[in-house]
């Protein structure tokens, strides 16, 4: 074995996605219907990290741009590591998921949603758990569990260190 460190290059690192877990007094979750090359799936309202961007911050954008609706975490409820296949490539990609839940406010007038979204929709557990085909990974329903199992970890526990110089 090498003592010899890669290059920053040729090291391993996931995508860094936020994705928000928003429940209703009913006991529904807010979903996000949106075209993938799969066709028609459901999913978390989520996203990308983008440079710079906090992970509050990024699911705060990220609801936003995908519901109309502004977003408040109040707690972390996973963190999550996934691979995915890409079909056909023989090659994964790993997808490190942090998982927010909070309130959202209405929808903002003539806001419109970032494409890929068709809309959105207020499911129970149940009628997302009936067809697991439909959801766009297995994390939706991770997520929804954790959530209703009642796990939450207190925003704190995210921190951001200045770079080192």
């Amino acid at each position: 074995m090498s003592s010899t460190p890669l290059p920053a290059a040729a090291r391993w690192a996931p995508r860094v996605t936020v994705a928000a877990v928003i429940s209703d007094a009913q006991g529904r979750y807010l979903v996000v219907e949106e075209r993938t090359a799969r066709g028609l799936r459901l999913n978390n309202p989520a996203g990308h990290l983008e440079p710079g961007e906090t992970l509050t911050a990024a699911v705060v954008r990220e609801v936003l741009e995908e519901t109309a609706r502004p977003f408040v975490p109040e707690a972390v409820v996973g963190i999550y590591l996934a691979r995915v296949e890409a079909p056909g490539a023989g090659v994964a990609d790993a997808y490190l998921r942090f998982t927010f839940c909070g309130r959202v406010g209405e929808p903002e007038p003539g806001r419109v949603l970032d494409e890929p979204i068709v809309r959105t929709l207020w499911l129970t557990r149940e009628e997302l758990a009936a067809d697991p085909l439909r959801l766009r990974s297995p994390m939706v329903m991770r997520s929804v569990d954790d959530h209703a199992a009642g796990r939450r970890h207190d925003l704190a526990v995210l921190g951001v260190v200045a770079p080192l110089t």
